[in-house]
């Protein structure tokens, strides 16, 4: 199938904004299998400051890929997890790895 990407400029651009993030798509990978609590999402990532995981969590609940839910507990019980749209994702990503992991030694000496 051949595709004018001329055409698709809108499309390219949201694509672009939700993968050229550093932290975005690994917070994503991270809730893809399981629902988790901030804490232990800052620990899952490594080097991503608490306040910068909150911002980019901010930034994908508004882009409908992440939600916030509240549990009424004491203590008070926050959890993110993926939503289905973000779900839909799934594949995409994995087949980006797969691409990397066949592609990868063109890539490495030049990161």
């Amino acid at each position: 199938m051949i595709v004018n990407l001329e055409t698709k400029k809108e499309q390219i651009n949201i694509i672009q904004n939700i993968f050229n993030d550093k932290w975005k798509i690994k917070i994503i990978c991270s809730l893809l299998n399981k629902e988790r609590r901030l804490k232990d999402l800052n620990k899952g990532i490594n080097n991503i400051t608490q306040k910068t995981l909150i911002v980019k969590l901010k930034e994908l609940e508004k882009k409908g890929l992440v939600e916030k839910r509240y549990f009424p507990e004491v203590p008070p019980k926050v959890v993110y997890s993926v939503t289905p749209v973000g779900k839909k994702l799934k594949p995409i990503i994995f087949s980006m790895l797969t691409w990397v992991d066949k592609y990868k030694i063109n890539f490495i000496s030049k990161i």
